[in-house]
């Protein structure tokens, strides 16, 4: 498992929107498996799960990415999972980290723009 997490400023729509095209664009074989919004007042929170397969690892490997925030204050939790092909331990982690790599650059694309405005 690899995590992921980030503050970010910004408008919730226009930066929920350009990651989950950013990640189904990262890999040919990235899907959107389900997700979850929640708004209560002033507050957001969307959930999204992607798998995608992983040609390093032979295997499949899920990203759950969880934006919230209040007007433009934003946080941003990204977390892998699945992927290992042992029994007891933990192995071939490779295709997670990769599959959290598109979450890190996408966010770090975002911090060098002055703002995604959709």
């Amino acid at each position: 498992m690899a995590k992921y997490e980030s503050r970010l400023h910004g408008d919730f729509d226009a930066v929920l929107d350009r990651l989950e095209q950013g990640i189904l664009a990262g890999s040919m074989s990235a899907s959107y498996e389900d997700g979850s919004d929640y708004e209560s007042g002033n507050f957001r929170c969307a959930v999204r799960v992607y798998e995608r397969y992983s040609f390093l690892g032979g295997n499949r490997v899920s990203l759950s990415m969880t934006l919230m925030g209040e007007g433009e204050e934003l946080f941003l939790s990204g977390i892998t999972s699945g992927g290992s092909q042992a029994i007891f331990l933990k192995m071939n982690t490779f295709g997670e980290e990769t599959f959290l790599d598109t979450l890190v650059e996408l966010v770090q694309a975002y911090q060098t723009e002055t703002r995604w405005d959709g």
